[in-house]
């Protein structure tokens, strides 16, 4: 959707609309299995709004493209994730509250574990928890490269944060994950000759890191990847006329929202905590972005039945919650297919589901992949055109056109 048009057609309105992202939701069969995740997981009230009001599958980028989370989040956000595209690092960056400035080069950086032979063993180091992820950032505060500021500051778990400040600085560089095991990191390579500079300055942080790190298994080394700057985008609250919040537990979630300017409301670790910040906030917005993560943490992890488990416990505690508020119009789906068949992000389509008392109600009964995949929604609608749907449901676009 233009912006431009969404803006001049916005009304106001005090219908409420609840967006619940299940962080990862998509699924597979596993071999032994005959359903996904979704599909095996009790859920009587996703399956409720299901039957209520109308289904489909959303692709966040295209046929075929595996999505980030960031680029996932946005186009649920209705930003068109090829147009407005931005690093992890800068989404990192915002998500913990530092003061990204002008020229600056952000990247998001894992912890990870390498053996004798410098191959990498394990991307995440067994996920450490925050308190040691803080611990090792502090010793690579004490890394010095000529010529630029460095700074590094902990996200979540093995997730941190680099920083480097200085002039001429570009974000043109390729990441330095290989994304599997048995290989080595790679290389910080410039993908523009604007970028030399920068590339070498961050081998030589990344030189320097796996000297400082090489005692503290099972995170002895790091991997960069998302370089990015700050961009300057439309705001979400003006292109809807919305008064929008975000309620997520993860920095890198609470980045992107902040990014489009939502309010990012302060919130606990659980999924309680999560409940009665939405409470609270309620007669204040007219919007929430409601996040829910370790679904997908699970499926990166392989880990089938915790998934199914973790499913089930965001629609028995979180949906009859937030159905108690009187919503007007709810949201609920996955920015992407987090397969725990494959233990990564997938291109598959993903189940989505809009309730509203002005939804024209199609045949589908259950919350799942094959059950949405004969939605009203149709099988493969752009998740851009998600937002766009809700907000006509809450009474809040006018006729376009005489």
């Amino acid at each position: 959707m233009d912006f431009n048009i969404i803006k001049r057609l916005h009304k106001p309105s005090d219908k409420k609309v609840v967006l619940l992202v299940l962080d990862g939701l998509g699924g597979l069969p596993e071999k032994d299995k005959h359903k996904t995740e979704l599909e095996a997981a009790d859920t009587p009230n996703l399956d409720r709004l299901a039957a209520d009001g109308i289904c489909g599958l959303h692709m966040p980028v295209g046929p075929g493209m595996t999505p980030g989370s960031g680029p996932a989040h946005l186009a649920l956000f209705g930003y068109d994730p090829i147009q407005y595209q931005v690093g992890r690092g800068t989404l990192a960056a915002l998500g913990v509250g530092f003061d990204l400035k002008p020229g600056d080069v952000a990247a998001r950086g894992n912890f990870c574990t390498i053996d004798a032979d410098g191959d990498v063993t394990d991307r995440r180091a067994g996920r450490i928890p925050t308190e040691t992820c803080a611990a090792l950032c502090e010793k690579l505060n004490g890394i010095r490269v000529p010529g630029v500021e460095i700074f590094v500051q902990p996200v979540k778990e093995y997730r941190f944060l680099l920083v480097l400040r200085a002039r001429n600085l570009s974000p043109e560089l390729a990441d330095t994950d290989p994304q599997q095991t048995g290989k080595p990191p790679l290389d910080p390579k410039p993908l523009s000759e604007a970028a030399e500079k920068t590339a070498y300055r961050v081998s030589e942080f990344v030189d320097q890191a796996r000297d400082t790190l090489k005692d503290d298994h099972p995170a002895n080394m790091v991997l960069l990847r998302g370089f990015s700057e700050k961009p300057d985008w439309p705001a979400f609250p003006d292109i809807y006329g919305l008064r929008a919040a975000a309620i997520a537990g993860y920095p890198m979630y609470r980045g992107v929202s902040k990014l489009v300017g939502m309010d990012v409301l302060g919130t606990g670790e659980t999924l309680d905590d999560q409940i009665e910040t939405l409470k609270a906030a309620w007669n204040d917005y007219d919007f929430f972005y409601f996040h829910v993560k370790k679904i997908d943490s699970a499926g990166e992890d392989g880990d089938f039945d915790r998934k199914v488990s973790l499913i089930e416990d965001a629609d028995h505690d979180v949906v009859p919650k937030i159905m108690d508020l009187n919503p007007d119009v709810v949201v609920a789906t996955g920015d992407h297919s987090t397969p725990s068949a494959l233990a990564y992000h997938s291109w598959h389509p993903v189940p989505v589901l809009i309730w509203s008392e002005h939804c024209r109600k199609d045949p589908v009964k259950m919350f799942g992949e094959r059950a949405c995949i004969v939605g009203g929604l149709g099988p493969r609608i752009p998740a851009v055109e998600l937002m766009p749907i809700a907000m006509a449901n809450a009474g809040r676009i006018e006729k376009f056109g005489a």
